[in-house]
């Protein structure tokens, strides 16, 4: 009994399943992206919409962030912790199940609503779980090496479950994993103690938060088909910019604000956020366009191409080994600085891979060159958002920051994928071959990706340089 009493309260067996979850979380967005042809295929997908299976996801997810943090303090980190879990869980069934374009998107929406909660609580109960110093310092490294594990397995377990079985199983895989981390969870996790005081969530504030963006993707994904003139897009345009400057209008006036607008007016912060929102454009663009290409231009299979983007996943997990200590030594900016320029130079020999052309000599570098430079801007960036900030407020900083990167991860798609298939489009009204065709899309938007990337250098240099000490590092990993 003794020996059952000390595995339920080991803090190691919390952040197994801690680990787990977030893994699933991190695994979710990358072993979708090979899967896309298949799942546009079987659907029947237009290319204009095939980017909310990505875009669904990832704005509810960064729209809800804050308010699953909120709802973690106010309810109970534990209870919420489950309570996204069993959401992601159900809703990667109806994923998997899905027999039409509409399902699958509302079940990716509602999916990223669960990621929203189970991600913030499960970091909560591991700050708590850990006291400060080397212990935490471990765990959140076991934490973080996991989720990045998890984005780089994810386009292999996708390129395997796609070719053994079919794109359904991207979805369903999640199913048992979650069944099993529900069932632990009470064993392992303690009760949360529950924070007294103000219970407000900013409900309305996270409503009109999302739905703004919601509006903008959704009008810029119709400029294409609808054309950017009409009542369609305008209205929608519009629509996003009054729901956006109505949430503004909330965040100064509510009492306990999901985004603390005096936030936004540290330079460090608000630069760090800018430059992490354009990295998520630019990877999530990237991503997306490149897994497209291998497969439907270059005729590849999905496991083929998830063995194509290991060498990208490998790079990036080198480059954060590498990053803290140069920021350590350099400071925020230059490394920042640093990765930025890496993504535009992948970016452009990505875009120069033709239908035929090496994998070797026209793929792998620009792979490689992106790898490390995503992690060399993120890492920093991170770091820059809470070293400037109290203590008290650097979870809410971190939350903020986090939140740019995924809202601006669905924006720029959004963006690339339209002028990308409208040049696709034009390349087949023209004469080109189908695959040709696609390759010159692909080109246009691995351009617009780069061009998002030189803006990340020009707001690096607007940043400030902050020289953090190790001690600060740790902090800032704390609450990332």
């Amino acid at each position: 009994m003794e020996g059952e009493t000390t595995m339920r309260r080991s803090p190691w067996a919390t952040l197994t399943v801690l680990a787990l979850a977030q893994f699933i979380v991190v695994l979710d967005v990358t072993i979708v992206n090979v899967a896309l042809p298949d799942i546009q295929k079987d659907l029947g997908f237009t290319a204009d919409g095939l980017q909310w299976v990505i875009s669904a996801y990832t704005l509810l997810f960064g729209g809800f962030l804050l308010l699953g943090g909120r709802a973690a303090d106010l309810l109970g980190a534990r209870r919420v912790f489950v309570a996204g879990l069993v959401l992601f869980g159900a809703t990667s069934l109806l994923g998997g199940l899905a027999g039409s374009p509409g399902l699958l998107i509302a079940a990716r929406a509602v999916q990223g609503l669960g990621g929203a909660l189970l991600s913030p609580a499960a970091l909560s109960i591991l700050t708590v779980t850990f006291e400060h110093g080397r212990r935490r310092n471990i765990a959140m490294g076991v934490w973080g090496g996991l989720a990045g594990l998890g984005g780089t397995l994810g386009v292999v377990a996708g390129g395997l479950l796609v070719d053994s079985f079919s794109w359904r199983w991207v979805f369903i895989v999640n199913v048992p994993i979650v069944v099993a981390l529900v069932a632990v969870t009470p064993v392992f996790v303690r009760r949360s103690v529950l924070h007294a005081g103000d219970r407000g969530f900013d409900l309305l504030g996270a409503v009109l938060g999302t739905g703004g963006l919601l509006a903008l993707v959704y009008g810029v994904v119709r400029a294409e088909p609808a054309g950017w003139s009409s009542a369609e897009v305008i209205g929608c345009l519009v629509a996003g910019v009054v729901l956006l400057v109505a949430f503004v209008a909330v965040e100064a006036r509510v009492h306990a604000p999901l985004v603390p607008l005096r936030l936004l007016r540290n330079r460090a912060l608000s630069t760090a956020g800018g430059a992490l929102a354009l990295n998520g454009a630019a990877f999530l663009s990237m991503f997306f366009l490149t897994a497209l290409f291998l497969q439907q231009a270059r005729g590849g299979s999905a496991l083929r191409a998830g063995v194509e983007f290991l060498p990208m996943g490998g790079a990036a997990i080198a480059a954060a080994v590498a990053t803290t200590p140069l920021v350590t030594r350099f400071g925020t900016r230059p490394v920042q600085f640093a990765g930025a320029a890496l993504n535009v130079a992948g970016l452009l020999l990505l875009a120069r891979a033709g239908v035929h052309g090496s994998y070797a000599s026209e793929l792998l570098p620009g792979l490689l060159l992106f790898g490390t430079g995503i992690i060399g801007v993120a890492v920093p960036g991170q770091i820059a958002a809470v070293v400037d900030v109290s203590a008290r407020e650097a979870g809410a900083a971190s939350g903020v920051v986090t939140a740019f990167y995924q809202v601006g991860g669905a924006l720029g798609l959004a963006v690339v994928s339209t002028l990308s298939t409208s040049r696709a489009t034009a390349a087949l009204a023209s004469g080109d071959a189908p695959a040709e065709a696609l390759t010159a899309g692909f080109h246009r938007g691995l351009l617009v990706a780069a061009a998002f990337s030189v803006a990340t250098v020009l707001v690096t240099l607007a940043s400030p340089r902050l020289a953090p000490t190790q001690s600060q590092i740790a902090e800032a990993a704390a609450t990332a």
